[in-house]
């Protein structure tokens, strides 16, 4: 078995298979290089199966045999030698998982220098100043991400230590957040691609960049994407320097923005999708580094699945684009189309993935997961994000940088998640005591908004009106017409089947309407909730809640606020009316026991949550990775005896309040799709988590008992 494979090698398996075996860069380079015939500099790919081989018992016996002889086949291409100190070949050392993680690895440029070939490379440059400026570069990255203090001197020692590196990077704690946040295996292992150095940094005739086929954010078919003059290619995706438009590029290269255009045309058409290319440019020659399939928002997924099937000559089918977006159809995306105009922001960013988020102000990541527990909105405010903000960004209901373009990494994931997202928004300073908006100075966890089709930042809640895009409404007119059911339409995607012993039809039966009423106390409960959240809740569906709800905001009893459903003050009257009855129904006196006793289960829940989320590793408490599926298996046992436990207190209870039967379903649901590995329905606020419902079942209680959680709080109850 071979553990290396040149990037040009012509493997006999369909792309599927390659991508598992070389990692999707590998696969595209070998794409680009063989069937489309564009400029790829020389390079050759580690295999999957060596990083697994790797992380299970160590070096894998001839991996460096196999390494010298492939670079001495780039070697022999390129008229440069590997250590070389008169003329030194350097390469970049890349991850490249089967599936895309971007950024969520590590990666080394430059690799190769000492000061032997960084005296060379001076030489046969001519530029002394541009030699230090790479050796500065290697140095820091290696550093950085090795994790030492001293870089070695040998080249095929610094080599070595890079591919571990990479290799160890793909159970980092943000690849591992990652991979849970976009439901990737944690088996598939990446494959490392050593790949011959071209430099963006050799003068003005010289950049890097990063381009999308089209417009990622909304759709629009254009080509998208940051530029940089006399730098490389981590200058513009780490969002910590001030890119340029590719209209710079045109204007300054011509024949190369010409060429490249070309070039990416060529590669859409070949994957009959969106690209993202990364491209170099070296003293006037264009070379392209990676491409793969762009991560786009939600709004521009179905504009371009629309545009692809609706041009003519154009290799996507209308059944093709239903498919690939249909999983978007069953809660369509929605754009913003209005707001009040005396509303003005306090300043103005890139537009980087759209949508309108409301939440307070969190400045780590860390804040941002806390606050998220909590059950509050958080929009994350960085200069710029780093693969190391993953897991707050994951909770984050938006996302501001003062600093980065629209190619940037927080740019790149917000879209990929759906998470509305302003970048560059240069009036923005972050500070420890809070943020400062166009010279406004906010303290952290104050509420703002911000509105990722527009890049305005407002402060406070802001509302505004959505509607469902077009295309999506398209979209769903072919689906009826071609017979094809897309995935999840007609429903949540985020609902799931109902495990046995679910509550009677009557009061939460899949497919029966949800009256105004259980919308109206629902939300007099909850506070707020998205249309998803209330279909999974009300065991209902998009189509009959959102009809609902329509009827609710025409009757000026609910309000749209920054996408999410809340009572209007007539509203808040019906609801307080509707747990008064309730109240009185039952009795004040029953409901303040049904309290006391649930209070027992409520510490046994914290604990539960608690040790879901924290676990003890070398005697340190620390967030629970997720690493050891023992320690998991106990907890969600635990959860599960506490689920029976919860179902047997409030059986006796429907009896005189039959809606609570809704809850002990909702928990049931939760519980098993917690035990069957969707570990979202533990604790995530996202979906109608276990955690979730049993907070809103709490807050059922307190209001029925007559009291308030400020009240409860006081006295140490809650």
């Amino acid at each position: 078995m071979s553990w290396v494979y040149d990037c040009d090698y012509r493997h006999r398996l369909p792309f599927g298979e390659l991508k598992a075996l070389m990692g999707g860069k590998s696969a595209n380079l070998t794409v680009m290089a063989l069937d489309l015939g564009l400029p790829v500099p020389p390079a050759f790919t580690i295999t999957t199966p060596a990083c697994n081989a790797y992380l299970a018992s160590g070096w894998p016996e001839g991996l460096d045999a196999e390494i010298r002889e492939h670079m001495a086949t780039i070697e022999g291409r390129i008229g440069r030698r590997f250590g070389d100190p008169t003329d030194p070949l350097l390469v970049s050392v890349r991850s490249g998982a089967p599936v895309s993680m971007p950024g969520m690895m590590d990666t080394i440029l430059n690799l190769g220098l000492n000061d032997a070939t960084t005296r060379g490379l001076a030489a046969a440059s001519a530029s002394p100043k541009f030699a230090v400026d790479c050796r500065t570069r290697f140095e820091q990255m290696f550093k950085d991400v090795v994790g030492v203090d001293t870089v070695p001197d040998d080249p095929w020692v610094q080599l070595r230590a890079a591919i571990q590196a990479v290799f160890r990077s793909w159970n980092s704690d943000r690849a591992r957040t990652y991979r849970q946040r976009e439901g990737i295996s944690d088996d598939l292992g990446t494959a490392v691609t050593i790949q011959t150095m071209v430099f963006g940094n050799r003068g003005l005739d010289s950049a890097t960049g990063v381009l999308f086929t089209r417009n990622p954010a909304t759709g629009e078919p254009a080509m998208y994407g940051d530029v940089m003059f006399n730098a490389q290619g981590e200058d513009v995706v780490a969002g910590s320097h001030q890119t340029e438009s590719l209209a710079q590029l045109a204007a300054r290269l011509p024949s190369v923005a010409s060429e490249l255009a070309r070039d990416a045309t060529a590669l859409e058409r070949f994957h009959r999708d969106v690209c993202d290319i990364e491209f170099t440019i070296e003293q006037g020659k264009l070379w392209l580094l990676q491409c793969r399939i762009g991560k786009r928002s939600p709004q521009a997924a179905v504009r371009i699945a629309v545009d692809m099937a609706e041009a003519a000559d154009f290799p996507l089918t209308r059944a093709q684009a239903v498919e690939r977006v249909g999983h978007l159809l069953a809660d369509p995306p929605r754009v913003t189309i209005g707001r009040s105009a005396a509303v003005v922001p306090l300043a103005t960013g890139l537009p980087a993935s759209p949508g309108v988020a409301a939440g307070e102000i969190a400045t780590t990541p860390e804040a941002a997961v806390m606050l998220a527990e909590a059950g509050r909105s958080v929009i994350l405010v960085r200069s710029e994000t780093s693969p190391d903000d993953v897991h707050g960004m994951a909770r984050a209901a938006g996302l501001l940088t003062s600093r980065g373009g629209l190619a940037s990494h927080a740019a790149v994931v917000a879209r990929g998640w759906g998470i509305p997202a302003v970048v560059g928004a240069s009036a923005v300073l972050v500070s420890d005591d809070g943020v400062s908006i166009g010279g406004r100075l906010l303290a952290l966890g104050t509420p703002i908004t911000i509105d990722g089709s527009t890049g305005g930042i407002f402060d406070g809640l802001l509302v505004t009106k959505v509607a469902i895009v077009p295309e999506a409404k398209k979209l769903l007119a072919w689906a009826r017409e071609l017979g094809i059911e897309p995935g999840g339409v007609g429903r949540s995607a985020e609902v799931r089947p109902e495990p046995a012993g679910e509550p009677p039809a009557e009061e939460t039966g899949e497919g029966s309407l949800a009256s105004r009423e259980d919308v109206l106390r629902c939300l007099a409960i909850k506070g707020y909730g998205t249309l998803s959240g209330l279909a999974e809740a009300q065991f209902s569906n998009l189509e009959e809640i959102s009809a609902c709800l329509d009827g609710l905001l025409a009757d000026r009893l609910v309000e749209l606020v920054t996408g999410s459903y809340r009572l209007a003050p007539a509203g808040k009257a019906v609801g307080s009316e509707l747990l008064a009855n309730d109240r009185d129904g039952w009795g004040r006196e029953h409901a303040s026991a049904a309290l006391e006793v649930f209070l027992v289960l409520d510490r046994r829940m914290k604990e539960t949550v608690t040790a879901w989320q924290m676990r003890m590793i070398d005697g340190l408490e620390a967030l629970n990775d997720h690493a050891d599926p023992a320690y998991d298996a106990r907890v969600l046992a635990e959860l599960a005896v506490l689920n029976g436990d919860a179902a047997r207190w409030l059986s006796p209870l429907v009896a005189s309040l039959a809606r609570l039967a809704t809850y002990s379903a909702r928990l049931d649901r939760a519980a098993h799709l917690a035990a069957d590995g969707d570990q979202r329905y533990v604790a995530s606020p996202r979906v109608d988590s276990f955690h979730s419902v049993w907070f809103e079942l709490h807050e059922d209680l307190i209001l029925l008992s007559g009291r308030s959680r400020a009240d409860e709080v006081t006295a140490g109850r809650a």
